[in-house]
């Protein structure tokens, strides 16, 4: 299924960098950029992401943004404490992280949902950890402590979203991705031939149309 609108829209940066105009009228946050008669690769702080050159349009520089802080009287630091988690609401940090990287709530709740049932402290025997059940080591290339909730939405959304780059807005292969990994759909150009992803897809696919009630959105 091609996964129509999709808006990829990143907050401005305080550091001056660009944006990559897509051909689909998304407009995307990069530092920089390299282009060959082929691809075009997009740098960012986690790495770069490479596609087709036919899918950006063209490039609009970013001005640095300065801003003056308001002086701040000296005082004891104060120790940063994480909230707990019980305080923590799954639902809202999967709506900021959606609409931080520009997807669909809706999308991003039934992910959750199938990942992780909503279960902050959910762990897999494989070792996925967290609502959005990243993996150490990708975790790890994603700059995020998986086990700080905040961090692993953050990072599960940013990575879906680069998976729906990667693969020119294809949902169900940015899904097969998230779930076996990008070699396997790269292996197989399209969902790789195991069970569990091929579920795993079909499920998120019937939930997202459906607007099932788990995501808490209809």
């Amino acid at each position: 299924m091609r996964f129509l609108g999709l808006l990829l829209l990143t907050a401005g940066a305080a550091s001056a960098g660009e944006y990559a105009l897509l051909a689909n009228g998304a407009r995307m946050h990069v530092d920089r950029h390299e282009i060959d008669a082929v691809n075009v690769r997009l740098y960012n702080s986690t790495g770069y992401i490479e596609m087709p050159a036919s899918m950006v349009s063209g490039f609009e520089v970013e001005e640095a943004l300065v801003h003056e802080a308001a002086p701040v009287p000296p005082g004891p630091p104060a120790a940063e404490t994480p909230a707990p988690a019980a305080t923590l609401n799954p639902f809202e940090l999967a709506d900021a992280a959606a609409d931080k990287y520009g997807l669909p709530r809706r999308l991003v709740r039934c992910i959750m949902a199938a990942e992780s049932a909503f279960q902050i402290d959910a762990l897999s025997p494989k070792g996925a950890i967290g609502l959005m059940q990243l993996m150490p080591e990708t975790a790890q290339l994603l700059g995020a402590d998986p086990h700080d909730p905040a961090q692993n939405v953050d990072a599960g959304v940013r990575y879906l979203r680069d998976l729906l780059i990667k693969y020119d807005g294809f949902l169900q292969r940015a899904l097969a991705a998230y779930n076996a990994g990008p070699a396997a759909v790269d292996k197989y150009h399209s969902v790789p031939p195991y069970r569990e992803t091929i579920n795993y897809v079909n499920r998120i696919d019937r939930a997202f149309n459906a607007g099932e009630a788990a995501t808490g959105l209809r």
